[in-house]
């Protein structure tokens, strides 16, 4: 396997040993490893925050935290599914940081995007991290599902691997989380 292949070259198997061999203490897998998951990384945080300089801020602190806690992913899913965790969570992270300091002139009233009409999917994720700050207040239990499957559209059996569920437990936090969701989406809530 050479090491400049593209990231998206590499199997997902390919990906899952260069993770093994860094969480096992290799630093040149894990090099290794963070070069290829960057751009994957960078399109997470892409998604949730809709700024290219937030977006790379988050990357950052995504990868940062990918090789000070490689030791924590278990290996029982996919490496990938657990980047996406730690991507979705510095990237919140970052949106919580810039919210605390912005002060009201920051922000121009019409720069808030309108729930009503801004797509969940194609649009800016600000409407939905305001959602999802709700929910976690609430019910912590049904984000990490929910984002994972609406926002990357993970499989349900790879979510449930990764929060340690079973897997009908995370079918139901899904729908619960979406039904709790859906009406902060639409802005009446």
């Amino acid at each position: 396997m050479s090491g400049d292949r593209y990231a998206e070259q590499r199997t997902p198997d390919e990906v899952d040993e260069l993770a093994r061999r860094a969480r096992d203490g290799d630093r040149d897998a894990l090099e290794l490893l963070l070069t290829e998951v960057r751009p994957r990384t960078l399109n997470v945080c892409r998604g949730v925050l809709p700024y290219s300089g937030d977006a790379e801020d988050a990357c950052q602190e995504a990868l940062m935290n990918v090789a000070a806690k490689i030791g924590s992913w278990g290996g029982r899913g996919r490496f990938t599914t657990w980047l996406h965790v730690v991507a979705v969570n510095s990237a919140r992270t970052t949106y919580r940081r810039m919210k605390n300091q912005a002060t009201p002139s920051d922000v121009l009233p019409m720069e808030r995007p309108d729930p009503r009409t801004t797509s969940v999917i194609a649009g800016t994720r600000l409407d939905l991290l305001e959602a999802m700050e709700t929910l976690e207040h609430d019910h912590p239990q049904y984000v990490e599902p929910l984002l994972l499957r609406d926002v990357y559209g993970l499989p349900y059996e790879e979510i449930a691997a990764q929060v340690g569920v079973p897997l009908g437990t995370v079918k139901a936090q899904i729908h619960h989380g979406r039904r709790l969701v859906r009406p902060l989406l639409r802005g009446d809530g």
